[in-house]
C-alpha cells in the first residue's frame, strides 16, 4: 500500500474535476478470507461511502462509480440478485448521508434494462437530492461505454441529424449525462491494468492510476495518494507544450 503524503490535497491546486473508479476485487478480497463473494460486495459498499465522503471533503466536483456493468448480468445467479438487492437498500437507506455532505445522485446506464423496482429506485435518489449542491455521485448501474455509445448513436438517427451537422458535441449530448465532464482521473482498483468498457467516450484523456489493492482495502489514505499522483502528472491532450 502506498505510504501515507503529508501534504494535503485541499490546499493544493489541480484537484480533479472527475474522478471515475472501477471498484474492482471484492470477489477475490472474500475468498482470501475464505467468505462469500457477497460479503466482498458489502464491504466495498462501505468503502464506496467512505471515498464519496473524503472526494466531497477534498472539493472533486463528480465521482463515477462503476456500480454495476453491462456484462456483469453474466455472474451468477445469486450474485446478481444481492447486488441488486445491495443496490436497492443503499439507495433506500443513505438519503441522510447524502443530506449531511450536500451529495447529488445522479446515474448513467440502461435504465430499461434494470428491474422495476430498482428503477424506481434510482429515480427517487436522483429527484431527492437533485436540489444538493455538493458533490455529484454518478452511479454507473448497467452500464458499459459501448452500449450508451450505442444508444446515443441511436437518439441521433431518431432527430434525423444532418450528418454534417454531427460533432463530438452534438454526440456527447446524445449520452445519458450530457453535461457530465470529461474524467480527468480514471482509478482501477484489484490489479487489472485495463478500463472494462467504463467511460470511454468521457476518459479518452484521463490520467489512469491502478492499484493492486483489492476494492474493499482501498481506504481514504491511498484516494488521497492517487490523487497527489493526478497532481504530478503532466497533461497534453496532445499538445507539445511551451513549443
Amino acid at each position: 500500500m502506498p505510504q501515507s503524503t503529508t501534504e494535503n490535497p485541499q490546499s493544493a491546486t489541480n484537484i480533479p474535476i472527475h474522478v471515475g473508479i472501477i471498484m474492482d476485487g471484492n470477489g477475490r478480497w472474500a475468498k482470501q478470507r475464505n467468505l462469500p463473494r457477497t460479503m466482498g460486495h458489502k464491504e466495498g459498499l462501505s468503502v464506496a461511502k467512505r471515498i464519496v465522503a473524503a472526494a466531497a471533503k477534498l472539493g472533486i466536483k463528480y465521482i463515477t462509480l462503476y456500480t454495476f456493468s453491462t456484462e456483469n448480468w453474466k455472474r451468477a445467479q445469486d450474485e446478481v440478485g444481492y447486488l441488486m438487492n445491495l443496490i436497492r437498500g443503499h439507495l433506500r437507506a443513505e438519503f441522510d448521508f447524502y443530506k449531511q455532505n450536500g451529495i447529488r445522485i445522479r446515474h448513467i446506464g440502461n435504465l430499461n434494462g434494470l428491474p422495476e423496482d430498482i428503477r424506481l429506485e434510482i429515480i427517487k435518489a436522483v429527484e431527492e437530492t437533485a436540489h444538493f449542491s455538493g458533490l455529484t455521485v454518478v452511479l454507473a448501474i448497467n452500464y458499459g461505454g459501448r452500449d450508451e455509445i450505442v444508444r446515443g448513436i441511436k437518439k441521433i438517427i431518431l432527430q434525423e441529424a444532418n450528418p454534417d451537422s454531427i460533432s463530438e458535441e452534438s454526440v456527447s449530448q446524445a449520452f445519458d449525462m450530457p453535461d457530465l465532464p470529461d474524467v480527468d482521473l480514471l482509478i482501477r482498483t484489484g490489479g487489472e491494468l485495463r478500463i472494462s468498457n467504463f467511460l470511454l467516450w468521457h476518459a479518452a484523456y484521463a490520467e489512469l492510476v491502478f492499484t493492486d489493492t483489492l476494492w474493499p482495502d482501498y481506504n481514504e489514505t491511498e484516494f488521497i495518494n492517487d490523487i497527489h499522483l493526478f497532481q504530478n502528472r503532466t497533461r497534453r491532450f496532445g499538445a507539445v507544450l511551451n513549443q
